[in-house]
């Protein structure tokens, strides 16, 4: 097996050239197997084998330094570097990461895991090699879905000013999550099947390269001079006009003509592109015909490509597919915007029944917050479904351009709380902290399936900004006899008893109803509350919990700092209560990746853990 020679970075340069489209096959076979086992980001890996290859056999690692834009794709990356016994406990808590990290090797130069990024490092790099008078390449790898991101063209405005070397690498797939959309996309279709173009360069450096001694001088010629052909015959040459060498497209699963191509980019004084044209699942079938399906697949049979583990009970996203599909019939002013995600945020139904009020802006957050907010402005009530990591990237929207206007735009925030395998950059525990910093902004959290249904239906009759969040994975469906109408700024009695009162945040009521019924086998009385508002919260109910009970715990899927338990923590000490209060929260840091019930417990937020630490700090008093 030629792919158990890679022991460690640039063993690939001792494989003989004719080895290399075997070794892609193994690497295929090895990473479909792996992720069949653990799940993983499929289709993008397979998609950029040969690039990688490539890569790795033109530039020296570590010394050189190649960043991987959002790094995802970087599965073949780790296999080159010697890491493939860590694929075993891939995304697992204690394995290897499914994305770049720095700690984990010092061929990976950059920590990413959100889009548009690796051109603005990758310039970072280049300008810190130069002023530091040292001698190595940068390549950022970046794919066109992340070029719909704004970051990507500032930096790439920035980079057409250097004078040495930076090499940016365009993974052309037409493909981001889902299928790519907008007016790049449109251009890129347009260069990459400029047949005249390929064809006519391809032939005539055939012809040339049969000339004994001359020919390939004259070919570096050739393309020295190729611009003006490159202007006649793709309209536009968008990115010479920044500033850019453009070099491209080419096949980027031919190894040959991408190290060939590499070697040129080498030479160039300046930011160059390199345009390469990869197919996304490539050698999987079912990849390749459902390339979103398996952008993040769960483990699945690899004969079918079906999951392994059949899931019964709805999750979060499809009851806000539903609801958004309902409401898409009683609401005619409603519109859905999404960045570059239909499926993953549950926004696909609603898109196949209202395509005319359904917006998909690319992997654009910032620009999806304002163009909701110019929706609002003018009278329409969009809902901008978005991952609660992702949202991060909007704060500036949300802040200046919703909340100081006061505009109506509801955010559906999806994937709240641990999320597990992605690891940091996925994490959405920070929403709470930063929603609630904004004026004028209300936050709410369902504690199940149907108060999401209800929540949804309240966010659309308000006036005014408005996020709710919920988590990934299976929709809770207990309490179900709890749902009392849903008030603006006030939280439901679920239990009512005495001495403590359980305070809980959205998923976290899930984990009290547990904590109430250890603590009541433990014989003390317990009251159970569902906030469902984090801001405004009910501090009415707050002023009664704290006068009838002698402990008062806060229960919530997100860091300490900002959140909930200080708002309540806060209100408390003002008010001058002697109620002693615990605060049962993420801490503040980043958490790695790994499976939520072991993050959970990790990081002190599952029922065991709060009951002992209630015991530790009030009971055993």
């Amino acid at each position: 097996m030629i792919l158990e020679r890679i022991q460690k970075e640039n063993d690939i340069k001792e494989i003989a050239r004719q080895e290399l489209p075997e070794l892609a096959e193994e690497i295929r076979t090895f990473l479909i197997e792996k992720i069949s086992e653990n799940g993983g980001h499929l289709a993008s890996n397979l998609g950029v084998v040969e690039l990688t290859m490539a890569l790795h056999l033109s530039f020296d690692l570590p010394a050189d330094k190649i960043i991987w834009d959002v790094g995802h794709q970087s599965y073949t990356h780790k296999l080159l570097t010697g890491r493939r016994d860590g694929f075993d406990k891939l995304r697992k808590y204690g394995g290897i990461s499914g994305f770049p990290k720095r700690k984990e090797s010092d061929c990976d130069a950059f920590d990413t895991g959100h889009s548009s990024t690796s051109v603005s490092a990758g310039l970072g790099y280049a300008m810190a090699r130069d002023l530091r008078k040292e001698d190595y390449y940068v390549v950022s790898v970046i794919g066109d879905g992340a070029l719909t991101g704004g970051m990507a063209w500032e930096a790439m405005n920035n980079a057409a000013r250097l004078n040495t070397n930076f090499i940016i690498v365009l993974n052309d797939n037409n493909m981001s999550i889902s299928e790519n959309v907008g007016g790049l996309s449109a251009y890129l279709n347009t260069v990459r099947t400029k047949e005249g173009y390929m064809n006519l360069k391809a032939g005539v450096e055939n012809i040339l390269d049969k000339i004994p001694v001359y020919g390939e001088n004259i070919i570096r010629g050739v393309r020295r001079t190729k611009n003006g052909i490159k202007q006649f015959l793709i309209p536009g040459m968008l990115f010479e006009e920044m500033g850019l060498t453009y070099l491209g497209p080419v096949d980027g699963h031919n190894i040959d003509q991408l190290t060939r191509t590499l070697r040129e980019a080498k030479k160039v004084k300046g930011a160059v592109l390199l345009h390469v044209c990869t197919q996304k699942g490539r050698g999987y079938e079912p990849a390749m015909r459902h390339p979103a399906r398996f952008h993040g697949a769960e483990p699945f049979e690899i004969e079918t490509g079906l999951p392994k583990k059949k899931r019964v009970k709805a999750n979060y996203t499809d009851i806000f597919s539903t609801v958004m599909r309902k409401m898409g019939d009683r609401e005619p002013d409603v519109v859905a915007i999404t960045a570059a995600m239909p499926d993953g945020t549950g926004l696909k139904r609603f898109r196949n029944m209202f395509p005319d009020r359904f917006f998909d802006v690319g992997i654009a957050e910032q620009h999806a917050v304002t163009f909701a907010a110019g929706l609002a402005a003018a009278g329409l009530k969009p809902v901008v479904a978005v991952y609660s990591s992702f949202l991060q990237r909007a704060y500036d929207q949300i802040l200046h351009d919703v909340c100081i206007q006061n505009l109506h735009v509801i955010f559906a925030i999806d994937r709240a709380g641990l999320v597990g395998s992605d690891g940091e950059t996925h994490q959405g525990i920070f929403d709470l902290s930063y929603l609630s910093s904004i004026p004028n902004m209300c936050v709410m959290a369902p504690k199940n399936k149907w108060e999401l249904s209800d929540m949804m239906k309240f966010a659309v009759a308000y006036d005014g900004p408005i996020a709710l969040r919920y988590p990934r994975g299976e929709a809770y469906d207990g309490l179900e006899r709890f749902r009392a109408p849903v008030r603006y700024g006030k939280s439901e009695v679920i239990y009512e008893e005495s001495e403590i009162a359980l305070l809980a945040v959205g998923s976290m009521v899930r984990t009290a109803v547990e904590v109430r019924e250890r603590l009541r086998d433990m014989g003390y009385g317990c009251s159970l509350v569902n906030a469902r508002f984090v801001k405004p919260f009910d501090e009415e109910q707050v002023q009664k919990l704290q006068a009838e009970h002698k402990l008062l715990v806060t229960m919530e899927e997100n860091v300490k700092s900002g959140g909930f338990g200080e708002a309540v923590l806060d209100y408390l000490n003002e008010t001058g209560s002697g109620t002693r209060c615990i605060n049962v929260s993420l801490p503040d840091d980043y958490v790695e990746h790994g499976n939520v019930d072991i993050l959970r417990e990790e990081t002190g937020i599952d029922a065991e853990t709060i009951v002992k630490r209630i015991a530790a700090e009030y009971i055993g008093r």
